[in-house]
């Protein structure tokens, strides 16, 4: 059984350096997630912004065209969520790759833009909810002192929003990170890519398949390890 299972791993990873094909997936795997999370953060920052300002002094505090111009990012804001939030992830790389972007020629940036863009949505929701967890005293007492509606925000809001939204952050990362593996639809020979591509020539789908398996198990437990340090060192701080 030892001597079989030896000359699988041969087979599947040793012969012609088939292994390149995992190393290689991965790396296109951590790329998309990465460039995707930063460009999915920074679109749901300000969505969640848009969200809440609108809700805050929207209605109330802002007339003329500023407050007109508010309330037509808040109805896009809304549009964008409900539409990115009620379609599958699949179907938006799909449309991307084939119809919106079909004159891009890297399929990497079709991916990062098409998950940065699915991302967006869930980091928003997180955000906001981060941001609506604040007492409203405290942008009371800031207005109160003469701070701008923005400074206030930004120097005294969104610092503790975005550390009560560690935990969920880390774990739309994890997320991002799995739904990565459908890449292989538009041709890009992600990880998961690379163990079906092992598959295909070897004709033997346990240990490749079973391999991409595990490098995501050890990425989501390590990330899931870093989730625990943070939510400790939060809760440490918050006592002090």
């Amino acid at each position: 059984m030892f001597e079989e299972l030896k000359e699988k791993i041969i087979l599947n990873f040793v012969e012609q350096e088939r292994w390149r094909y995992i190393t290689d997936g991965l790396k296109i795997t951590f790329l998309v997630t990465i460039l995707a999370l930063l460009i999915g953060m920074l679109i749901g920052m300000l969505v969640a912004i848009i969200r809440t300002a609108h809700d805050q002094i929207g209605k109330e505090h802002l007339s003329g065209a500023g407050g007109f111009a508010l309330r037509a990012l808040n109805v896009a804001a809304r549009l964008y969520l409900t539409v990115i939030r009620g379609t599958p992830t699949l179907v938006q790389l799909l449309l991307l790759f084939f119809v919106f972007l079909v004159n891009w020629e890297s399929k990497v940036s079709v991916a990062v833009a098409a998950f940065a863009i699915n991302s967006g949505a869930y980091v928003a929701e997180i955000f906001r909810s981060g941001i609506m967890s604040i007492d409203k005293g405290q942008m009371e007492a800031g207005r109160s002192l003469g701070l701008g509606y923005a400074t206030v925000m930004r120097r005294i809001i969104l610092p503790q929003a975005f550390k009560n939204t560690l935990p969920a952050l880390v774990n739309e990362s994890i997320t991002l990170l799995k739904e990565t593996s459908i890449c292989g639809y538009i041709g890009l020979n992600e990880l998961t890519r690379g163990g079906d591509i092992i598959r295909g020539i070897t004709y033997e789908p346990l240990l490749p398949l079973l391999a991409v398996a595990l490098i995501y198990l050890v990425i989501v437990m390590f990330f899931t390890w870093i989730m625990g340090k943070l939510e400790r060192r939060l809760r440490e701080s918050d006592r002090r």
